[in-house]
Protein backbone atom coordinates (compact mmCIF):
# COMPACT_ATOMS: atom_id res chain seq x y z
CA UNK A 1 0.00 0.00 0.00
CA UNK A 2 1.25 3.46 -0.88
CA UNK A 3 0.48 6.50 1.30
CA UNK A 4 0.72 10.23 0.68
CA UNK A 5 1.37 11.85 4.05
CA UNK A 6 0.51 15.57 4.17
CA UNK A 7 2.03 17.66 6.95
CA UNK A 8 1.11 21.18 8.04
CA UNK A 9 4.56 22.71 8.48
CA UNK A 10 3.72 26.02 10.16
CA UNK A 11 4.54 24.40 13.49
CA UNK A 12 7.36 21.98 14.22
CA UNK A 13 5.01 19.72 16.20
CA UNK A 14 3.38 18.44 13.01
CA UNK A 15 6.76 17.59 11.48
CA UNK A 16 7.86 15.91 14.70
CA UNK A 17 4.76 13.71 14.59
CA UNK A 18 5.60 12.70 11.02
CA UNK A 19 9.15 11.78 12.10
CA UNK A 20 7.68 9.43 14.69
CA UNK A 21 5.12 7.90 12.32
CA UNK A 22 7.46 7.27 9.36
CA UNK A 23 9.48 4.31 10.76
CA UNK A 24 6.32 2.76 12.20
CA UNK A 25 4.63 2.91 8.80
CA UNK A 26 7.68 1.48 7.04
CA UNK A 27 7.80 -1.38 9.55
CA UNK A 28 4.28 -2.35 8.41
CA UNK A 29 5.38 -2.42 4.78
CA UNK A 30 3.88 0.90 3.65
CA UNK A 31 5.50 3.03 0.97
CA UNK A 32 5.24 6.65 2.12
CA UNK A 33 5.67 9.93 0.25
CA UNK A 34 5.43 13.29 1.99
CA UNK A 35 3.92 16.65 1.15
CA UNK A 36 4.59 19.69 3.36
CA UNK A 37 2.92 23.08 3.23
CA UNK A 38 2.68 26.26 5.26
CA UNK A 39 6.24 27.61 5.29
CA UNK A 40 8.72 29.04 2.81
CA UNK A 41 11.15 26.68 1.10
CA UNK A 42 14.19 28.11 2.90
CA UNK A 43 12.58 27.42 6.29
CA UNK A 44 12.77 23.61 6.00
CA UNK A 45 15.78 21.99 7.68
CA UNK A 46 16.97 18.53 8.74
CA UNK A 47 14.49 16.86 6.38
CA UNK A 48 16.60 14.01 4.96
CA UNK A 49 14.46 11.38 6.67
CA UNK A 50 11.53 12.30 4.40
CA UNK A 51 13.35 11.60 1.14
CA UNK A 52 12.16 13.42 -2.00
CA UNK A 53 9.24 15.23 -0.41
CA UNK A 54 6.91 17.70 -2.12
CA UNK A 55 6.04 21.20 -0.93
CA UNK A 56 3.09 23.49 -1.55
CA UNK A 57 2.22 26.95 -0.27
CA UNK A 58 -0.99 25.80 1.38
CA UNK A 59 -2.37 28.04 4.12
CA UNK A 60 -0.60 29.48 7.11
CA UNK A 61 -1.50 31.78 9.98
CA UNK A 62 -0.41 35.42 10.13
CA UNK A 63 0.76 36.63 13.50
CA UNK A 64 1.01 39.98 15.22
CA UNK A 65 2.55 40.47 18.67
CA UNK A 66 2.37 36.77 19.49
CA UNK A 67 -1.29 36.58 18.47
CA UNK A 68 -3.05 35.19 15.41
CA UNK A 69 -4.18 38.02 13.14
CA UNK A 70 -7.27 36.46 11.55
CA UNK A 71 -7.90 39.35 9.13
CA UNK A 72 -4.34 39.16 7.80
CA UNK A 73 -4.58 35.38 7.63
CA UNK A 74 -7.64 35.64 5.37
CA UNK A 75 -6.11 38.43 3.29
CA UNK A 76 -2.92 36.53 2.54
CA UNK A 77 -4.72 33.28 1.65
CA UNK A 78 -4.21 32.77 -2.09
CA UNK A 79 -7.40 30.87 -2.82
CA UNK A 80 -6.82 30.47 -6.57
CA UNK A 81 -3.30 29.17 -6.01
CA UNK A 82 -4.62 26.77 -3.36
CA UNK A 83 -7.34 25.53 -5.73
CA UNK A 84 -4.72 24.92 -8.42
CA UNK A 85 -2.52 22.99 -5.97
CA UNK A 86 -5.44 20.79 -4.94
CA UNK A 87 -6.58 20.07 -8.48
CA UNK A 88 -3.06 19.38 -9.79
CA UNK A 89 -2.00 17.07 -6.96
CA UNK A 90 -1.78 13.60 -8.52
CA UNK A 91 -3.19 10.89 -6.27
CA UNK A 92 -3.73 8.01 -8.69
CA UNK A 93 -0.79 6.01 -7.34
CA UNK A 94 -1.90 6.33 -3.70
CA UNK A 95 -4.21 4.04 -1.77
CA UNK A 96 -4.53 6.34 1.23
CA UNK A 97 -3.86 9.92 2.28
CA UNK A 98 -2.83 10.76 5.85
CA UNK A 99 -3.16 14.42 6.70
CA UNK A 100 -1.63 16.03 9.77
CA UNK A 101 -3.86 19.08 9.37
CA UNK A 102 -2.39 19.69 5.90
CA UNK A 103 -5.07 21.24 3.67
CA UNK A 104 -3.81 20.56 0.11
CA UNK A 105 -3.58 16.78 0.50
CA UNK A 106 -6.78 16.70 2.57
CA UNK A 107 -8.89 18.56 0.03
CA UNK A 108 -7.36 16.67 -2.91
CA UNK A 109 -8.29 13.38 -1.24
CA UNK A 110 -11.82 14.61 -0.56
CA UNK A 111 -12.40 15.85 -4.12
CA UNK A 112 -10.75 12.84 -5.79
CA UNK A 113 -12.42 10.36 -3.41
CA UNK A 114 -9.25 8.82 -1.99
CA UNK A 115 -9.65 7.47 1.59
CA UNK A 116 -8.10 9.91 4.07
CA UNK A 117 -7.13 9.65 7.72
CA UNK A 118 -6.69 12.85 9.73
CA UNK A 119 -4.06 12.49 12.45
CA UNK A 120 -3.45 15.71 14.38
CA UNK A 121 -4.02 17.58 17.62
CA UNK A 122 -6.38 19.95 15.81
CA UNK A 123 -8.87 17.17 15.06
CA UNK A 124 -9.26 16.72 18.83
CA UNK A 125 -10.07 20.41 19.21
CA UNK A 126 -12.83 20.04 16.62
CA UNK A 127 -14.78 18.00 19.19
CA UNK A 128 -15.33 21.10 21.35
CA UNK A 129 -12.91 20.52 24.23
CA UNK A 130 -12.33 22.53 27.44
CA UNK A 131 -11.39 26.15 26.82
CA UNK A 132 -13.31 26.39 23.55
CA UNK A 133 -16.87 27.07 24.74
CA UNK A 134 -16.53 30.78 23.96
CA UNK A 135 -15.31 30.11 20.41
CA UNK A 136 -18.46 29.28 18.46
CA UNK A 137 -17.95 27.56 15.13
CA UNK A 138 -14.36 26.54 15.81
CA UNK A 139 -15.17 22.86 15.25
CA UNK A 140 -16.55 23.58 11.80
CA UNK A 141 -13.53 25.75 10.93
CA UNK A 142 -11.05 23.07 11.96
CA UNK A 143 -12.89 20.30 10.11
CA UNK A 144 -13.12 22.45 6.99
CA UNK A 145 -9.47 23.56 6.99
CA UNK A 146 -8.15 20.04 6.37
CA UNK A 147 -11.10 17.64 6.02
CA UNK A 148 -10.51 13.94 6.54
CA UNK A 149 -12.96 11.07 6.10
CA UNK A 150 -11.56 9.36 9.21
CA UNK A 151 -10.37 12.08 11.64
CA UNK A 152 -8.40 11.03 14.72
CA UNK A 153 -7.52 13.63 17.32
CA UNK A 154 -4.40 13.55 19.48
CA UNK A 155 -4.58 14.82 23.07
CA UNK A 156 -3.94 14.12 26.77
CA UNK A 157 -7.38 12.57 27.28
CA UNK A 158 -9.93 10.97 24.99
CA UNK A 159 -12.88 13.06 26.30
CA UNK A 160 -15.17 10.27 25.10
CA UNK A 161 -14.23 11.03 21.49
CA UNK A 162 -12.06 9.58 18.72
CA UNK A 163 -8.84 10.84 20.31
CA UNK A 164 -5.57 8.97 20.92
CA UNK A 165 -2.62 9.73 23.25
CA UNK A 166 0.31 11.94 22.12
CA UNK A 167 2.56 10.83 19.26
CA UNK A 168 6.05 11.74 20.48
CA UNK A 169 9.51 10.17 20.31
CA UNK A 170 10.16 10.34 24.08
CA UNK A 171 8.67 8.03 26.69
CA UNK A 172 8.78 7.41 30.43
CA UNK A 173 11.84 5.18 30.03
CA UNK A 174 13.94 8.05 28.64
CA UNK A 175 16.80 8.63 31.15
CA UNK A 176 16.36 11.83 33.18
CA UNK A 177 17.89 13.66 36.10
CA UNK A 178 16.57 16.53 38.19
CA UNK A 179 19.20 19.24 38.47
CA UNK A 180 18.35 22.49 40.23
CA UNK A 181 17.81 24.21 36.87
CA UNK A 182 14.67 25.47 35.16
CA UNK A 183 14.55 25.30 31.36
CA UNK A 184 12.89 28.29 29.70
CA UNK A 185 11.69 28.29 26.08
CA UNK A 186 9.54 31.31 25.22
CA UNK A 187 10.65 32.22 21.69
CA UNK A 188 7.93 34.85 21.16
CA UNK A 189 8.60 36.83 24.34
CA UNK A 190 10.77 39.98 24.50
CA UNK A 191 13.97 38.91 26.23
CA UNK A 192 14.44 42.09 28.26
CA UNK A 193 11.20 41.68 30.18
CA UNK A 194 11.76 37.94 30.51
CA UNK A 195 15.23 38.37 32.00
CA UNK A 196 14.00 41.03 34.44
CA UNK A 197 11.30 38.65 35.63
CA UNK A 198 13.63 35.68 36.11
CA UNK A 199 16.19 37.93 37.77
CA UNK A 200 13.79 38.54 40.65
CA UNK A 201 14.47 34.98 41.84
CA UNK A 202 18.29 35.16 42.16
CA UNK A 203 18.62 31.87 44.03
CA UNK A 204 17.15 29.86 41.11
CA UNK A 205 19.19 28.95 38.04
CA UNK A 206 17.56 29.30 34.62
CA UNK A 207 18.69 28.09 31.20
CA UNK A 208 16.94 30.14 28.52
CA UNK A 209 16.85 28.92 24.93
CA UNK A 210 16.52 31.81 22.50
CA UNK A 211 17.50 33.18 19.11
CA UNK A 212 20.98 33.93 20.47
CA UNK A 213 23.82 32.53 18.37
CA UNK A 214 26.18 31.94 21.31
CA UNK A 215 25.92 30.67 24.87
CA UNK A 216 26.11 33.59 27.28
CA UNK A 217 25.92 34.06 31.07
CA UNK A 218 23.88 37.24 31.23
CA UNK A 219 23.45 37.30 35.02
CA UNK A 220 24.52 35.11 37.96
CA UNK A 221 21.39 32.96 37.66
CA UNK A 222 20.57 33.12 33.92
CA UNK A 223 22.35 31.39 31.04
CA UNK A 224 21.18 31.95 27.48
CA UNK A 225 21.77 29.27 24.85
CA UNK A 226 21.04 29.06 21.11
CA UNK A 227 18.45 26.48 20.14
CA UNK A 228 20.26 23.24 19.38
CA UNK A 229 19.18 19.66 18.67
CA UNK A 230 22.22 18.52 20.68
CA UNK A 231 22.00 20.57 23.89
CA UNK A 232 18.26 21.19 24.23
CA UNK A 233 17.27 17.52 24.76
CA UNK A 234 20.00 17.13 27.38
CA UNK A 235 18.94 20.20 29.36
CA UNK A 236 15.30 19.19 28.94
CA UNK A 237 15.91 15.72 30.39
CA UNK A 238 17.98 17.06 33.31
CA UNK A 239 15.99 20.13 34.36
CA UNK A 240 13.67 20.44 37.34
CA UNK A 241 10.85 22.04 35.39
CA UNK A 242 9.93 23.85 32.18
CA UNK A 243 8.63 27.36 31.49
CA UNK A 244 7.18 27.47 27.99
CA UNK A 245 4.28 28.42 25.79
CA UNK A 246 1.43 25.90 25.63
CA UNK A 247 2.27 24.03 22.45
CA UNK A 248 1.03 20.46 22.49
CA UNK A 249 4.29 18.71 21.59
CA UNK A 250 6.62 20.30 24.14
CA UNK A 251 4.09 19.97 26.97
CA UNK A 252 3.56 16.30 26.06
CA UNK A 253 7.30 15.66 26.23
CA UNK A 254 7.51 17.42 29.60
CA UNK A 255 4.81 15.09 30.92
CA UNK A 256 6.56 11.88 29.91
CA UNK A 257 9.82 13.18 31.37
CA UNK A 258 8.11 14.06 34.66
CA UNK A 259 8.81 17.79 34.45
CA UNK A 260 6.50 20.31 36.09
CA UNK A 261 5.25 23.02 33.73
CA UNK A 262 4.66 26.76 34.02
CA UNK A 263 3.03 27.85 30.80
CA UNK A 264 2.18 31.05 28.91
CA UNK A 265 -0.56 30.43 26.32
CA UNK A 266 0.15 32.60 23.28
CA UNK A 267 -2.47 35.32 23.14
CA UNK A 268 -5.02 34.84 20.39
CA UNK A 269 -4.21 31.15 19.87
CA UNK A 270 -7.32 29.21 20.77
CA UNK A 271 -5.40 25.94 20.57
CA UNK A 272 -2.98 27.03 23.29
CA UNK A 273 -5.76 28.43 25.45
CA UNK A 274 -7.57 25.10 25.27
CA UNK A 275 -4.34 23.21 25.99
CA UNK A 276 -3.82 25.37 29.07
CA UNK A 277 -7.31 24.63 30.37
CA UNK A 278 -6.80 20.88 29.95
CA UNK A 279 -3.39 21.04 31.66
CA UNK A 280 -5.02 22.75 34.65
CA UNK A 281 -7.71 20.07 34.82
CA UNK A 282 -5.01 17.41 34.73
CA UNK A 283 -3.06 19.21 37.49
CA UNK A 284 -0.09 19.11 35.15
CA UNK A 285 0.72 22.81 34.90
CA UNK A 286 0.29 26.28 36.32
CA UNK A 287 -0.93 28.79 33.74
CA UNK A 288 0.35 32.37 33.71
CA UNK A 289 -0.47 35.34 31.50
CA UNK A 290 2.12 37.90 32.60
CA UNK A 291 5.38 38.21 34.50
CA UNK A 292 4.02 37.65 37.99
CA UNK A 293 6.93 36.86 40.30
CA UNK A 294 4.62 35.56 43.03
CA UNK A 295 3.23 32.88 40.71
CA UNK A 296 6.76 32.01 39.60
CA UNK A 297 7.91 31.55 43.20
CA UNK A 298 4.81 29.53 44.05
CA UNK A 299 5.42 27.23 41.08
CA UNK A 300 9.10 26.78 41.93
CA UNK A 301 8.09 25.40 45.33
CA UNK A 302 5.86 22.75 43.79
CA UNK A 303 7.08 19.13 43.95
CA UNK A 304 8.01 17.02 40.96
CA UNK A 305 5.29 15.23 39.01
CA UNK A 306 5.10 11.55 37.98
CA UNK A 307 6.12 10.56 34.49
CA UNK A 308 3.18 9.97 32.20
CA UNK A 309 3.36 6.50 30.67
CA UNK A 310 2.35 6.24 27.02
CA UNK A 311 2.16 3.17 24.78
CA UNK A 312 3.94 2.99 21.43
CA UNK A 313 1.19 5.00 19.75
CA UNK A 314 2.86 5.21 16.33
CA UNK A 315 3.26 1.44 16.05
CA UNK A 316 -0.33 0.80 17.11
CA UNK A 317 -1.65 3.34 14.60
CA UNK A 318 0.45 1.80 11.81
CA UNK A 319 -0.83 -1.70 12.67
CA UNK A 320 -4.40 -0.41 12.64
CA UNK A 321 -3.85 1.17 9.21
CA UNK A 322 -2.37 -2.11 7.93
CA UNK A 323 -5.58 -3.94 8.86
CA UNK A 324 -7.49 -1.57 6.56
CA UNK A 325 -10.42 -1.30 8.97
CA UNK A 326 -10.55 2.48 8.90
CA UNK A 327 -14.12 2.66 10.17
CA UNK A 328 -13.11 0.74 13.32
CA UNK A 329 -11.38 3.61 15.11
CA UNK A 330 -12.95 2.94 18.51
CA UNK A 331 -10.96 -0.27 18.99
CA UNK A 332 -7.72 1.63 18.39
CA UNK A 333 -8.72 4.41 20.77
CA UNK A 334 -9.80 2.09 23.58
CA UNK A 335 -6.69 -0.06 23.31
CA UNK A 336 -4.30 2.88 23.48
CA UNK A 337 -5.93 4.53 26.49
CA UNK A 338 -5.99 1.24 28.38
CA UNK A 339 -2.18 1.28 28.14
CA UNK A 340 -1.81 4.94 29.21
CA UNK A 341 -1.06 5.90 32.83
CA UNK A 342 -0.74 9.12 34.87
CA UNK A 343 -2.08 11.48 32.25
CA UNK A 344 -5.87 11.15 31.79
CA UNK A 345 -8.54 13.00 33.71
CA UNK A 346 -10.16 11.10 36.58
CA UNK A 347 -13.57 9.75 35.58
Amino acid sequence: MRILYGVQATGNGHITRARVMLPALKAQGFEVDFLFSGRSLDAYFDMDIFGHYQTRKGFTFAGSHCSINWLKTIQQAEILNFYHDVQSLALTKYDLVITDFEPVSAWAAKIKKIPSVGLAHQYALAFGLPGLKFTPGIGHILRTFAPAKYPIGVHWDHFGQTIIPPLIHLNHETPTREDDVILVYLPFEAEKGLFQWLGQVPNQRFVVYSKSIVTEQISPNIVVKPLSRETFPVDFADCQGVISNTGFGLCSEAMVLGKKILTFPIKGQIEQRSNAEVLKQLNRAMVIDDYDVNILQQWLKQPSVPKAQLPDVATEVAKWLAKGELDQRKNLVDSLWEQTKDIQLSR
